[in-house]
């Protein structure tokens, strides 16, 4: 099922993407653009998305630089 028709992405993708590492919206949108155009599928993404343990959230929660921790541990 389409979650963006703007740009093609369905929820197959955006769950790809996030179990890749992105867990927000924004980065959703930087992987693949969905929600960059008319943006009417954005709560759609962050239903997706959900509230599921994600390690970059807990980084940036912690203060901590979320991106360079853990693009240097890979």
């Amino acid at each position: 099922m389409y979650v963006c028709s703007c740009f093609g992405i369905t929820e197959q993708q955006v769950k790809q993407h996030a179990e890749d590492g992105a867990c927000t919206p924004r980065q959703i949108a930087s992987a693949c653009k969905a929600g960059t155009d008319c943006g009417s599928c954005v709560r759609r993404i962050q239903s997706l998305l959900g509230r599921g343990a994600c390690p970059r959230r807990e980084l940036a929660d912690q203060g901590r630089p979320a991106l360079t921790a853990l693009d240097e541990a890979a």
